[in-house]
Parts: structure tokens; C-alpha cells; sequence
């Protein structure tokens, strides 16, 4: 199943023309050294590192916003790096090649201003797994700083548990192995086994029609399985994207009612794909599942988890919190980056019943898991139909069973599923096949999920797989330098590209003047840059794309490299993206009304560009895509005309949640 994660919030404009140093210069550790950035500057760093060695750093963003992108020795980008627009961007990689690492350090948006790099750590990468936690966590065991703790069990035992840094920054109250922390979206497994209890108790089935439990909902035309929203293929609109496309700031904890959630779908005028034929990750199915427990069983979800799930398992530092206001003793409070380098205190997300919602430790988790393995509450059955992937009526098979991220590490079978409220982190792993377990907890929104894998192969190296070998890079190639590609030599490459797992789904190519893009069907643009005459990486996108010649010397596929590599033929329309000028992009001016949500647009035309405004968000400026279609600030806009020709309306989608249908006001 083709993933791809292509849209993103925000998109660096640097222009390909841009001055790029010429010379990098060295980073040493505990050396700070200041730097300015003009717009379409592109600063060098270099780090001389051996194989295998763990590299950490930060760039303090004093007065202008960075992209920070990490290369290898080849030239080859590995990361992007582009978060909170204040205080210190982060970076850490480890090194599989001798050589020098270079850190390009890049104005967002062509901004301009003075900026900090230093290097934190410089050291091989620790043989021991418990000392390769301390490395990998100690950016986060810190006394000014949110914590995370980890722990890792197999057969029952408890091999590595420890915490870092910080519970509690006002307080001063360290991360413990037992405090508790919320587990935002791994909570989805916990709702699932709940309704599953009730399935094998012979209380409901999964086959039920959801609106045999929930008859206010409106009948949308074809039949929504209880199986369905376990399984993310429900059709229904995603909530939380929903209410960002109202203008709900859920990162400043903007208050949401549960029962928001029905009268949302109460208003849902169709469903958004056919049920069971389509996995969309679903926060609002899960917030159903958790209603049905309720209405089946007589007791509100927090009280029925307590005396159905944890109480028998002894986990008795777990909990349900029924709302961001209920009192959690012992709890980690969440924090999110802010300006000047200091934290922000943040709330809990609201109407996340069932979807999130619940706190532990990692000890209580491991109890979990190892009722997976001999189950005492439910059974292995049970278990069993949870840990299947789900095959969709296209007869595909989705990555998801019930409650349950299901995929391979390194040969082993891995059941998996990570977690993120507004500031909390989570990630919790199985594998059955060694009987073992790995789970992270932070409450620092930056936390870094990707650790917990990478912990799991240093503790069970043995039963995985050896990692591939990447193809040594020739001895006589030299470093790519960017700023000597010639854009018209993109040209050849610009077109319409469709990927062989998805032919629906299309890459478009194409660039404005010297700065080259690319845009997924759907989706935002992206900005490209060379890393050689074949090959660019994705700016603020982890992701990169090497084209292929035929036998006659064109330009006829290319491999999209995103977890994993996916193929794409080009289509025999090459045209590039439409490009309206100011007169036609008047049509699309005015203001618009979406009664479903109940929330007004407006689109002004500046210049040469459309905006789109909403009172509690951001303006976004209009990206042109197809004929009629648009994108900016994450949402896409794809406008609706009547049979003369004039515009109407538009339909707004955000991923998740799409074709929320405004009509034309005036």
C-alpha cells in the first residue's frame, strides 16, 4: 500500500539560484558559533565523523526561521529539518560512512536574520543497548527540560527501564519509570479490545450496522460496519481535521465537547469513500467505538476500562481521563517548544474519548502486551482477529488490523502503534515471534518516536534480519554543489509522472523561473532541490526522487524514495501545472459559506496570487494545481462553476477530511 506523506504545513521557497557558501566550515563540540542568513542563502557546515557514529546538534533560531538538511559524504540528503519557527531547531543522525557530514542551514520562506549553530555530541555510537539508550535520550535528561522514559521486556521479564529529564517543569519533579503519561493514539488498541469484549461476550457484533447503535446518525447510502471503524475504512469525516478546517486552534487548547463528534456526523452529507474500501486514518471511528461500549454496556468508557481491563490486569497506574479538566495524580505534564528556547505548558487535546484518552506507564504496558501473549482478559482468538491486517473490498491489504499498525522490522513480525496528543509522545511495539517488547513515553512534543525502533534492533540484534548494505558511492565522484545546476536543464523532467502502485495517484513536475517543484495529486507543491543531474531531495520533506532514460536517452520513469522506493511512469500528457493569470484567478474572489460547519472563507486576489482567509487561521496563499484546483496552509481548494462557466462554490480538504462543500455568498 502506497503511503505518501508529501503535504505538509509549511514549504521552503529557496530558489535554486541561491548563494551557497563556498566552503563548508567545521563544527566542533561545545563550540557555538553565530551566523546570518540573507534570503536564498544556503550556509555550509561540516561534521568529520568515522562510521557509526551518533551526531547531535542544534541550531538556535535567534532572529530568522531555518530549514536545517542533513547530507552524507556522497552529497546524498538523509533529512530535512523544519520545525517550530523559534528557539533551537534540533538535529541528530547516525553516520554510516567515514567521511565529512554536511548541515546546510537555509532561511524559510526567503527570511533573513541571525541564527546560533553548535554541536552537542560527536561520539562512536554505543556497542551496549543501555548505553545506546543514554545516548539516543540524553538530549532529553535534562533539568530544564521535558523528559521520556523507555523500557524493554521479553518473556515476561523486564530487560532495560529507565526515565530522563523532567515530569514536571514548574515543579521540578523528575520523569519516573512510573509516571504516568498520555498515550495519545496507542490508546486505539485498548478501544478496539473493549468493543471485542463485547463481540465475544455475544453483547454485539462486528458486523453490526453502526447505526444499529447509533440510529440519530444519518443514512448515507450504504451500510457502516462496527469492523469498519476499528479498522479505519469507514468513509465518516475525520474530526479533528474537520474542526481545524472550522478554525479550532487545538494547539492552543480550544475546548471540545464529545458529543460534538455525533452532531459532527450528524452533518456529514455523503460518506467520504465507499465503506471498507479505503484505509483513512480516523480519529472520529474511534471516538464511536468508545460510545458504543457506553451505550452497550451501561457505564461511561472510563469506568467499564477500569473494571473490565485494567482492574483484572493489575494495571493500576492506567486510566481513562474522561475530559482535558478530570485530575490525573502523578501525571506528566506536556510541553511544546516555544519562543527564545523555553516551553510552553500544553493542555490536553479535547473530545479524544476513545481515539486517545488514556494514561499509563511503561510498566502497566508491559502487563498489556503480555496479555497479548497469554491472554487473561479475552482470548487468543480474540487477539488473533486484532492482530490480522484487513483486506479491503479491493481486495488489498491495508497495513492496519484492528487497533493495530501490523508491518515486518528486520524479518520479525512487528504490532505496533505510536501515539501523539498535543504535546505527549507514545510509541508501543510486539513482537510475537521473540515474545518481546519495546514502549517510549515523552512529554515533549519534539520527541524523536523513531527511537523505540531504533532501540528494539540494539536490543533484539540477534533475531532480526541484517540491514541491507547501501551501494558504496564511487571513489572518484565528487560532492554535488547545487548552486551550479543549471535549471533549464530540468526541463526534460518536467511532466506527469504515475505511480505503478497507484496510477490515480500522479506527481507533477514542473518549474517557475529557477526554482523547481513537484506536486502530489491532491496535495500541496513541493519544492525540489538537485542533489545530481538525476537525483533532488524534497525540501521539508524526507523524501527524494532519482529519474530513469530509456534505452533512447528520455526521461520515461522515475523512483519516488519514501519509505522504500516506488516507481512512476510518465503520462502522455507532460503539460506542467496550470497557470492562471490575475484576470482569470478574479473569477475565484469572494466570500464563501460552509454550512456543514458552519464557517465562512474569503479569497482576495494580491497581485498575482489567491488568499485564503478565515478569521481564526492563518491567511494561506493559493497555489494553482490542476484546472480550477488550489492549495496553501495544508488545505486543498478545488472550486465548483455552474453550466455558464462561473464560479459557484469550492470543496475544502485537509487530508483526513475531504470535500467540505462552500458555497458562494457574494
Amino acid at each position: 500500500m502506497l503511503r505518501f506523506v508529501l503535504s505538509v504545513a509549511g514549504i521552503a521557497t529557496l530558489a535554486l539560484t541561491s548563494t551557497v557558501s563556498a566552503q563548508a566550515t567545521s563544527l566542533s563540540t561545545r563550540t557555538s558559533i553565530p551566523g546570518t542568513l540573507a534570503p536564498g542563502d544556503t550556509v555550509l557546515y561540516a561534521v568529520t565523523a568515522g562510521d557509526d557514529f551518533l551526531v547531535r546538534g542544534a541550531v538556535n533560531q535567534v532572529t530568522v526561521d531555518v530549514i536545517v538538511r542533513i547530507l552524507n559524504p556522497a552529497g546524498r540528503v538523509i533529512s530535512t529539518l523544519d520545525g517550530p519557527a523559534e528557539g533551537p531547531e534540533r538535529f541528530q543522525f547516525e553516520t554510516d560512512t567515514e567521511g565529512a557530514w554536511q548541515i546546510q542551514v537555509i532561511p524559510f520562506e526567503d527570511g533573513a536574520g541571525e541564527y546560533t549553530i553548535a554541536l552537542d555530541m560527536l561520539e562512536p555510537v554505543a556497542e551496549d543497548p543501555e548505553e545506546l539508550a543514554d545516548q539516543l535520550l540524553s538530549a532529553y535528561d535534562r533539568e530544564d527540560s521535558p523528559g521520556a522514559v523507555v523500557s524493554v521486556f521479553r518473556d515476561g521479564r523486564t530487560l532495560f527501564s529507565k526515565a530522563y529529564g523532567m515530569a514536571n517543569l514548574s515543579y521540578g519533579i523528575p520523569f519516573e519509570v512510573d509516571t504516568r503519561s498520555n498515550i495519545g493514539s496507542t490508546s486505539k488498541q485498548f478501544t478496539a479490545f473493549a468493543v471485542m469484549l463485547l463481540a465475544e461476550r455475544g453483547e454485539l457484533s462486528l458486523d453490526d450496522d453502526v447505526r444499529d447503535h447509533f440510529p440519530e446518525l444519518p443514512d448515507l447510502g450504504e451500510t457502516v460496519t462496527v469492523r469498519q471503524i476499528l479498522s479505519h475504512t469507514s468513509g465518516y469525516r475525520e474530526f479533528l481535521n474537520l474542526l481545524l478546517m472550522e478554525g479550532r486552534r487545538l494547539d492552543h487548547g480550544d475546548f471540545i465537547d464529545r458529543s460534538e463528534v455525533i452532531e459532527i456526523l450528524q452533518r456529514q452529507p455523503a460518506l467520504q469513500n465507499s465503506p471498507g474500501s479505503e484505509f483513512n486514518y480516523n480519529n472520529t471511528a474511534f471516538a464511536l467505538a468508545a460510545a458504543i461500549v457506553e451505550r452497550i454496556s451501561g457505564q461511561d468508557f472510563h469506568e467499564f476500562m477500569q473494571d473490565n481491563v485494567f482492574g483484572p490486569l493489575e494495571m493500576s497506574r492506567t486510566m481513562v481521563r474522561p475530559s482535558p479538566e478530570h485530575i490525573v495524580e502523578g501525571k506528566a505534564e506536556g510541553y511544546t517548544p516555544g519562543p527564545g528556547g523555553a516551553y510552553l505548558e500544553i493542555g490536553d487535546l479535547g473530545g479524544a474519548l476513545g481515539a486517545g484518552g488514556i494514561y499509563s506507564t511503561v510498566g502497566d504496558l508491559q502487563k498489556w502486551i503480555e496479555n497479548y501473549a497469554e491472554p487473561m482478559v479475552g482470548s487468543p482468538e480474540m487477539v488473533r482477529e486484532m492482530m490480522t491486517r484487513n483486506i479491503l473490498t479491493t481486495g488489498d491489504t491495508s497495513g492496519y488490523g484492528l487497533g493495530l499498525f501490523i508491518d515486518e522490522h528486520r524479518g520479525l513480525r512487528r504490532i505496533h502503534h505510536g501515539g501523539a496528543d498535543v504535546a505527549h509522545r507514545s510509541q508501543l511495539a510486539y513482537y510475537p515471534e521473540i515474545n518481546a517488547g519495546i514502549t517510549t513515553q515523552s512529554n515533549h512534543a519534539g520527541f524523536d518516536g523513531s527511537i523505540a525502533f531504533r532501540l528494539a534492533e540494539a536490543f533484539f540484534e540477534a533475531d532480526m534480519e541484517l540491514e541491507a548494505e547501501e551501494e558504496e558511492p564511487a571513489a572518484e565522484a565528487e560532492p554535488f554543489e547545487s548552486g551550479t545546476y543549471d535549471p533549464e536543464a530540468f526541463n526534460e523532467m518536467a511532466g506527469r509522472y504515475a505511480m505503478e502502485e497507484l496510477t490515480t495517484f500522479i506527481l507533477t513536475f514542473f518549474r517557475e523561473g529557477d526554482t523547481l517543484f513537484t506536486q502530489a495529486t491532491g496535495q500541496e507543491r513541493v519544492e525540489m532541490a538537485p542533489t545530481s543531474d538525476t537525483t533532488f531531495t524534497l525540501l521539508n520533506v524526507e523524501a527524494s526522487i532519482t529519474f530513469h532514460r530509456n534505452e533512447e536517452g528520455e526521461v520515461d520513469a522515475l523512483t519516488l524514495h519514501q519509505n522504500g522506493d516506488h516507481r512512476a511512469t510518465r503520462v502522455a500528457d507532460d503539460s506542467v501545472a496550470w497557470k492562471p493569470g490575475p484576470e482569470e484567478l478574479l473569477a475565484f474572489t469572494g466570500r464563501f459559506y460552509g454550512g456543514e460547519i458552519e464557517t465562512f472563507y474569503t479569497v482576495t486576489l494580491e497581485e498575482d496570487h489567491l488568499i485564503l482567509q478565515q478569521r481564526r487561521r492563518e491567511d494561506a496563499n493559493l497555489t494553482p494545481a490542476d484546472e480550477d484546483e488550489f492549495s496553501g496552509g495544508g488545505l486543498q481548494v478545488s472550486f465548483e462553476r455552474d453550466r455558464n462557466g462561473q464560479v459557484i462554490g469550492f470543496y475544502l480538504s485537509n487530508g483526513r477530511t475531504r470535500g467540505v462543500r462552500f458555497e458562494r455568498v457574494k
